[in-house]
């Protein structure tokens, strides 16, 4: 509402400044608001012939726009990445009236700084200021002061020649920045053309990283910087799929082949390679699950599974994840994998993991709906962390769990939350 009070008073004042149209001659004078009731109306409306000043007349005072069509300078590599819509618009800075060149008044102070987060949009402040203005004039008509209400919509039609100075000046503006663009396109062109390539090669995430990072560095403007973005997510998500590629063979060799000094071996390379994705991929986790297994394969006798029958304790790992006694049904599967049934051992302990971290996010859910209700922001933080740990547990786990992009988006929102 603040903005809209400002915005009403900034027009009306740039009318003004166009060409004062004087009132109709009488008694009243416009009123700041409508009154409730035509009580307290002016005693004497205007007579007929004291018309007040046409919008027509008042418009010879504004130079109109040229006919002519202006050229403006574009930059097609540019406008290849530029922002296509008004809400794109950056709003992370302050905003002030007078940074724009503009002044607000109000009846308190005739001149006031207006300062807002967001700068005007003229797809929706217009509108709404016009709407306003419409109604405030119907407010005056139908409290009986007809002549205000006339008064003050004539004032707000001879805005219409100031607004073929403002497209004037929009183009103006326009021919400058696109020249800016244009000079702009020529030095960015090389690094934007780099990229692009990087990515259609699936370069690594790390080198296409370093070359938008530098394009950024440049400062080229906010429409490449938003695209040198969008295709470091690109390069991220091509070196993820390559990466969780890689990383299936590793745990393939430590759960289907019990090679688990390879697994190691790999997996250290691993880790080299892909350094910016250790959080993504919880390579920590999978090396503390290859010395589990080899842990496992150290203290499981050769003649083990001679004296026991992999098929009953197959079974009771089944009922064990059935009573939810995850750790149990968990050593003994690990067990199995050095059974005859290796594969179904292994299938079943997929399916456990998909229990136990079921009821992790459970629980998640149910914690996050109780911080939810907390009006004490210390027992809020509380219930939000053990949340967050709950899902973590899920990934230390299993570090492999079939739904584990969906976890690490909810630990993601999760962590948002607590740094509110």
């Amino acid at each position: 509402m603040i903005r809209l009070i400002a915005s009403l008073s900034f027009l009306v004042m740039l009318a003004a400044c166009a060409g004062t149209a004087p009132a109709p001659s009488t008694t009243e004078s416009t009123p700041a608001a409508a009154p409730s009731t035509p009580a307290s109306a002016p005693a004497a409306e205007q007579p007929q012939g004291a018309a007040p000043s046409t919008p027509e007349a008042t418009a010879t005072t504004v130079a109109p726009a040229s006919s002519e069509s202006q050229v403006l300078f574009n930059s097609q590599q540019l406008d290849n990445y530029r922002l296509a819509t008004p809400e794109n618009t950056p709003a992370s800075q302050q905003f002030t009236a007078t940074q724009a060149g503009t002044q607000t008044a109000s009846p308190a102070d005739a001149q006031t700084t207006q300062t807002s987060q967001y700068p005007p949009d003229p797809y929706k402040d217009f509108p709404a200021l016009t709407e306003s203005v419409f109604a405030y004039a119907d407010s005056l008509y139908r409290a009986g002061y007809t002549d205000s209400a006339t008064a003050y919509l004539e004032r707000f039609r001879i805005i219409k020649p100031l607004w073929l100075q403002w497209e004037k000046r929009a183009d103006s503006l326009l021919n400058e920045f696109g020249k800016t663009r244009a000079e702009k396109s020529k030095q960015f062109d090389p690094m934007v053309f780099k990229i692009q390539n990087m990515n259609r090669a699936q370069s690594a995430y790390s080198l296409v990283k370093e070359t938008a990072d530098s394009l950024i560095a440049l400062n080229p403007g906010d429409s490449l910087v938003a695209w040198a973005g969008e295709q470091k997510k690109l390069a991220f998500n091509n070196t993820l799929q390559k990466a969780r590629r890689d990383l299936a063979e590793i745990r393939a060799l430590a759960e289907g082949r019990a090679e688990f000094n390879a697994a190691q071996e790999k997996l250290k390379e691993f880790q080299l390679r892909y350094r910016d994705f250790e959080d993504s991929l919880q390579t920590a986790a999978l090396a503390a699950r290859i010395q589990e297994l080899a842990a496992v394969a150290d203290s499981v006798a050769k003649n083990y599974w001679s004296s026991h029958d992999p098929a009953q304790a197959l079974a009771q790992a089944d009922t064990l994840k059935n009573q939810e006694k995850f750790p149990e049904a968990k050593d003994l599967l690990n067990k199995l994998m050095f059974s005859n049934l290796r594969q179904q051992a292994l299938e079943k302990y997929n399916a456990l993991a998909d229990a136990y971290c079921n009821k992790q996010r459970k629980i998640t859910s149910q914690l996050f709906t109780k911080a939810q209700k907390q009006k004490d922001p210390q027992n809020k933080k509380s219930l939000l962390q053990d949340a967050v740990d709950s899902l973590d547990n899920c990934l230390v786990e299993y570090p492999d769990y079939s739904q584990k992009q969906k976890v690490l988006d909810n630990m993601e929102f999760l962590k948002k939350e607590l740094s509110k």
